[in-house]
């Protein structure tokens, strides 16, 4: 059963799916009609999630689920998995690939592999002040506290 983001609690475990390319606003109003859908009717075991999402940056997807009504489930998980694997192939993007980097560039949005990430860290392009996106944060919680921070707080300050 889908719900408004803000209503659920910060334990709410959440996936963090991150673009390797800005989505264009028309393509983010099809997605989010496409996820409301989806989580309309989402399960696990027979009982409905409670979930919700949100779209940041026109570049990332934050599906959350309340887990205090009904734990998501290995079978509800493949299930959203599949989904975001079909908005890979529509849009012609890649959501799943935990290999690379988005951070903050002045007002800009910036994506890299990590490998690409590392340089610029070398090369001081990039600094420890520098603001990233911790994708691997767990819950509504700690993605409002800990999703955008400086590199020096994240996995990310072993490259500085």
């Amino acid at each position: 059963m889908f719900v408004p983001f803000d209503s659920l609690p910060e334990e709410s475990k959440i996936w963090i799916y991150q673009s390797n390319r800005k989505f264009s606003d028309e393509e983010i109003q099809e997605i989010e009609t496409d996820l409301t859908s989806f989580l309309e009717e989402w399960s696990a075991h027979g009982q409905q999630l409670e979930a919700s999402f949100v779209t940041k940056y026109n570049r990332f997807i934050i599906i959350a689920v309340n887990q205090e009504v009904q734990a998501a489930t290995g079978c509800s998980i493949d299930a959203s998995v599949a989904f975001i694997q079909n908005l890979e192939q529509k849009y012609e993007v890649d959501l799943l690939d935990k290999m690379n980097v988005t951070f903050k560039m002045g007002e800009h949005v910036a994506f890299k592999p990590l490998i690409d990430f590392k340089k610029l860290a070398k090369e001081k392009a990039v600094s420890g002040n520098t603001i990233v996106f911790n994708n691997l944060v767990n819950t509504l919680g700690e993605w409002q506290d800990f999703w955008e921070v400086p590199a020096s707080e994240s996995w990310h300050n072993r490259f500085f």
